[in-house]
């Protein structure tokens, strides 16, 4: 499973905390005395696929390295309402409670995240499709929400603009079309000692056989394409190149669109659009 570097979730957290708790948590700092020990636990309030838990257990592990946390529940399993995913003991409780919002909300937001991408796995699990998130996240979160689509069953695609190359529908106009652009794509790997895959976003057949002639790619990407076209395009390449189907596609009609035969189906929603998954983390004595 995949792991951002712990320099990442380093400075996750530093940045983190100092937006929330700025020149002090005064509220805790008036109420809790300084010596304070108390426990704590994560309690499920949904149903859904916990995500986050390592995020979580790292928080603690940074700002309360006194503390013991027991995880009951791990990444990426199955929760529903009541259910306890982690207990913390013998915390510092000005810490817990400096640390509890962080804490809640990434765990949140990426259980939601993993939720709607399980929900995409289910509707086509017995079909040879891969669901691919896209880099609609929120900024700086990246390797988070990233992480939790994983968590989720679902598939990253490219991590940025400077691992995979996507020609899509404005460089296709900017550049006078998809086989120049293709070319052009192609002349600057080989000018810069590149290697990357290539997608290509077709909008109709005219432009898929421009793409088909050019070669030089990994991949075609049919954008709003309507289901006998998609079928017909997917047909056309013939296995000859890896195919996605991209735009406009739900919940609702995902399986549909995986029944065409495309190989990959991206959707911006698994991101952008994801619910929080309710849970709160309670002091228990």
């Amino acid at each position: 499973m995949y792991r951002p570097a712990v320099e990442l979730l380093d400075e996750f957290v530093t940045r983190a905390l100092a937006e929330d708790v700025g020149t002090g948590d005064h509220t805790s700092l008036a109420c809790i005395q300084p010596d304070s020990f108390s426990d704590a636990r994560l309690l499920v309030k949904d149903v859904g696929i916990v995500a986050g838990v390592e995020v979580a257990a790292y928080i603690f592990g940074k700002m309360a390295p006194e503390a013991d946390v027991k995880i009951h529940i791990q990444d990426g399993s199955p929760v529903h309402d009541g259910d306890i995913v982690f207990e913390v003991f013998h915390c510092n409780t000005r810490t817990l409670l400096m640390v509890e919002r962080l804490v809640l909300n990434t765990m949140q937001r990426m259980s939601g995240i993993a939720t709607l991408s399980n929900s995409f796995v289910f509707e086509v699990e017995d079909l040879p499709v891969k669901i691919l998130d896209t880099r609609k996240t929120t900024p700086l979160l990246r390797f988070l929400e990233k992480w939790a689509v994983r968590l989720g069953g679902c598939h990253n695609y490219r991590d940025g603009l400077y691992d995979w190359i996507m020609i899509k529908d404005n460089h296709i106009d900017a550049c006078g079309g998809v086989g120049k652009a293709i070319a052009q794509v192609a002349a600057y790997q080989k000018a810069n000692g590149l290697n990357l895959n290539v997608t290509v976003e077709v909008r109709n057949l005219v432009e898929l056989s421009e793409a088909l002639e050019a070669g030089n790619i990994t991949r075609i990407l049919f954008d709003n394409f309507e289901w006998m076209l998609l079928k017909e395009a997917v047909a056309t390449v013939d296995k000859r190149y890896e195919t996605e189907a991209s735009g406009g596609i739900n919940i609702h009609n995902v399986r549909l669109v995986a029944q065409t035969g495309v190989d990959y189906i991206s959707i911006g929603a698994l991101t952008h659009s994801a619910t929080s998954l309710d849970m709160s983390l309670k002091v228990v004595k």
